[in-house]
């Protein structure tokens, strides 16, 4: 794992790309990093307008509470779709960098992934604070969530770097993701419950199929437990997150490897 050892004895190099990167997101704007604040907030008041208001989600919208149900995948979901965006274009971006000096390219992407942290940090803090003061019984469980919020970093981490090295090499990678992202929104349990799903009765394996076969949806749920419902969150869905970051930190430095030397040459 010396790809992600990296960001330790570089940590200089990596924090001044984090810097540049969240300068260049805002640069020229009135607001500058404010809107880092601003950014999420909206967002969130967007998705509620649109799903909690006026699209209401059928088999969940009955829910207590729906809108904070809804804004508790927010966050994993946001972080991950502009995390994967961010980074497939990243070694492309920084070509001219990446070709004049000799470093650990994979600061790159990482740096794209910690940008996006932000935004996720802020959204989770607001979500937290509401769940403290509409669910009584997560006042015991809040706690849980940070913990879980860092294996899906890890989780983004790991698929946001093999995502951006395998676009250096074929650059379909981009497009691909830019279409799968929407479906992949609507095959998440951002809107809806799992148990809630029509059909799910008649046809279980599209439950399951959702739940297993998407490695977000155990994220989510995880989340959502200690947040929305007050208790703990279900030992499947944590294992499963577990082993899944372990699994996308893996494949991000196996695909990473495999193209390094190539990168200068490709971008």
């Amino acid at each position: 794992m010396g790809v992600y050892t990296d960001l330790f004895r570089y940590r200089e190099l990596f924090a001044s790309l984090f810097r540049r990167d969240l300068r260049a997101k805002y640069k020229g704007s009135v607001l500058g990093l404010a809107w880092s604040l601003a950014n999420p907030v909206m967002l969130m008041l967007v998705y509620l307008l649109v799903f909690s208001v006026l699209l209401k989600a059928r088999g969940a919208s009955d829910l207590p509470h729906y809108w904070l149900f809804l804004l508790c995948g927010l966050p994993a979901w946001v972080f991950f779709a502009t995390s994967l965006q961010a980074a497939s274009r990243s070694l492309l971006e920084n070509a001219n960098l990446i070709r004049k000096v000799r470093f650990p390219r994979q600061l790159v992407p990482l740096a794209n992934v910690a940008t996006q942290l932000v935004s996720f940090v802020v959204m989770l803090a607001i979500v937290m604070v509401l769940s403290l003061i509409y669910v009584p019984a997560a006042r015991d469980t809040v706690w849980l969530a940070p913990p879980l919020a860092v294996l899906v970093v890890l989780l983004v981490a790991g698929i946001a770097l093999a995502v951006a090295a395998a676009n250096a090499v074929f650059r379909d990678i981009e497009h691909l993701i830019a279409a799968l992202l929407l479906p992949w929104f609507f095959l998440t349990p951002v809107l809806y419950s799992l148990d809630r799903i029509p059909g799910a009765t008649t046809h279980p394996w599209f439950a399951r199929l959702i739940h297993w076969g998407n490695p977000l949806t155990p994220a989510i749920e995880a989340l959502r437990a200690p947040l929305f419902f007050g208790h703990a969150p279900r030992a499947a869905d944590t294992i499963y997150l577990v082993v899944a970051a372990v699994l996308a930190l893996a494949l991000g430095a196996f695909v990473f490897t495999r193209v390094d030397d190539r990168i200068a040459v490709e971008v």
